[in-house]
């Protein structure tokens, strides 16, 4: 068996390790949420059916991009990439639900998921900036960016 070739990008083991933690945070939070905006894109009932559906189905198809890029991140680190719902759960701050809301109801709840993404990402910057590990910060930067305005977008929804 052929050993793995040492990691020297440089950002030292204890410094990745803790960078992968965090970003398996924001990937489980983002995968949460694409899963939850998929499901109310198909699931959303009302007046402002068109509106959402269409909205939702933005929102997932950039947040499906979007686990790639920060597991792609997490293996660039030399971690392995959550990738299942059991290690998901563990790892996320968005609840799970298990009833039907209302379209109102559904876009306070991506609010929410939208903000909570944002909370996690910028937990992540520390570790980030002590590595001084730019490839991340850009990421999470983006990320945060995209959810801050997704967010903003919801909320304008409800006319607050």
């Amino acid at each position: 068996m052929t050993r793995p070739m040492p990691i020297d990008i440089g950002i030292s083991e204890t410094n990745r390790a803790a960078i992968a933690e965090g970003l398996s945070k924001l990937l489980a939070d983002s995968y949460t949420l694409y899963l939850k905006t998929h499901n109310y894109h198909w699931n959303v009932t009302g007046p402002m059916f068109n509106t959402l559906h269409l909205m939702f189905e933005t929102q997932y198809n950039e947040l499906a991009l979007a686990v790639d890029l920060i597991a792609e991140r997490i293996r660039a680190l030399g971690h392995p990439a959550p990738g299942s719902y059991k290690a998901y759960a563990a790892l996320t701050e968005i609840p799970e639900e298990d009833d039907a809301p209302d379209a109102e109801e559904m876009i306070r709840r991506l609010v929410a998921g939208q903000e909570t993404v944002v909370r996690t990402a910028r937990s992540v910057f520390p570790a980030v900036e002590e590595a001084h590990d730019e490839p991340s910060a850009d990421l999470l930067t983006q990320r945060m960016q995209i959810h801050e305005k997704n967010a903003w977008m919801l909320r304008s929804l409800l006319g607050s």
